[in-house]
């Protein structure tokens, strides 16, 4: 396969594409006011996270490649998208995650140990706790997207004041449920937020060989619903944007889709290898050293006199502390068994489910005598 040069690197070209919404440049000066809408605490609590999210994700990749986790979907690089969109949303909202976005369902209440426990290939990795509404992780591209929009119309009809959001990747806007889920969602102006991260690449295959569409976010007007193009990296305007979204689907205004570009640092999952595809210099060079959303954050906190080398020290240390009692957890948690994965498939046991089950049930006797 021929490598491509990162196809999103346009994105920052004026002059190729149209410009996005951007309150936080890449030098960490504020380009847009944000008087009255995001304080310190909030500033705090958006760069702690990321630096929470990006230790769990590091620490997950490392679990896989020592054997106690199965294959992973690593997120860094993403950070902001996820957590900007994920603290935007209110406790009763909706969330319909991919495989991916496990930094915005734990923001949204989805316990750290049990998203271990879904990688460990535990069932119970899918329950959400108590009170919360995020969904099991769709693994599927896009199917999650109908899921998200009829939802919203149940809350909807039911006058419920809450949104549903679905997260999903470029490639997802391929699928016919992308089109499906937009159309509907327009027709019934559902409180719906599709939300894509737009990475560059699904998978393997860059953007601009998927669509003649210059962006995402102008698919929006054949549907009619609002469509808003924003960067990914940085944490205050997807929040913002993400915000507005969710006050004009309470106000009966209808879905929005917002377009986040950003990139996705490592390989699509720990079973890929990017190097084949892409060219990596661009990553180190331009993303990480230039558009990284942490680092972005943390300039501007330290020239506002918010945070120091010592306060990350110590949030550092509780963020590792807190990750691996969470672990501890999920690797004491009882091994999984095999046959959970013929539960739930059907209301009724088909015949061919019955046989295979049998099937395994032997297989795993020997396996025992052995």
């Amino acid at each position: 396969m021929e490598k491509t040069e990162n196809p999103i690197l346009k994105a920052y070209s004026k002059e190729n594409l149209p410009e996005m919404y951007q309150v936080l440049a890449s030098n960490g000066e504020i380009i847009e006011s944000i008087d009255g809408k995001i304080d310190k605490s909030l500033m705090l609590k958006m760069y702690e996270s990321m630096l929470l999210l990006r230790m769990f994700d590091r620490k997950s990749v490392n679990l896989q490649r020592q054997g106690r986790m199965g294959t992973y979907a690593p997120f860094e690089g993403q950070e902001a998208s996820q957590i900007g969109s994920a603290l935007a949303l209110s406790a009763g909202d909706w969330m319909f995650p991919t495989y991916r976005d496990h930094a915005a369902a734990i923001i949204h209440g989805q316990e750290m140990y049990r998203v271990f426990l879904y990688w460990m290939g535990h069932v119970e990795g899918s329950i959400c706790p108590e009170g919360k509404r995020t969904m099991p992780p769709c693994v599927p591209i896009a199917t999650q997207m109908v899921h998200a929009v009829g939802t919203a119309w149940a809350s909807k009809l039911k006058g419920e004041e809450n949104v549903s959001i679905a997260y999903f990747g470029d490639g997802a806007t391929s699928e016919g449920d992308f089109h499906e889920a937009l159309n509907f969602a327009g027709v019934y102006k559902t409180p719906t937020i599709f939300f894509c991260q737009n990475n560059g690449y699904a998978i393997s295959v860059p953007f601009e060989k998927q669509s003649a569409s210059k962006t995402i976010s102008q698919r929006a007007d054949a549907y009619d619903i609002h469509g808003v193009r924003v960067d990914g990296n940085d944490i205050f305007a997807v929040w913002l944007t993400v915000k507005e979204a969710v006050e004009r689907a309470l106000k009966g205004e209808g879905p929005t889709l917002i377009e986040a570009i950003t990139f996705r640092y490592g390989a699509h999952t720990t079973a890929d290898n990017p190097n084949i595809y892409r060219n990596q210099e661009d990553i180190s060079t331009f993303w990480r050293e230039n558009r990284d959303p942490i680092t972005r954050l943390k300039k501007l906190l330290i020239k506002k006199g918010f945070w120091n080398e010592e306060q990350e020290e110590m949030v550092l240390k509780q963020i590792s502390e807190q990750i691996d009692t969470h672990l501890k957890k999920a690797e004491e948690y009882p091994k999984a068994d095999p046959l959970d994965m013929f539960n739930h498939v059907y209301a009724e046991e088909s015949w061919h489910i019955n046989e295979q089950q049998q099937e395994l049930k032997q297989i795993l006797k020997k396996d025992v005598k052995k």
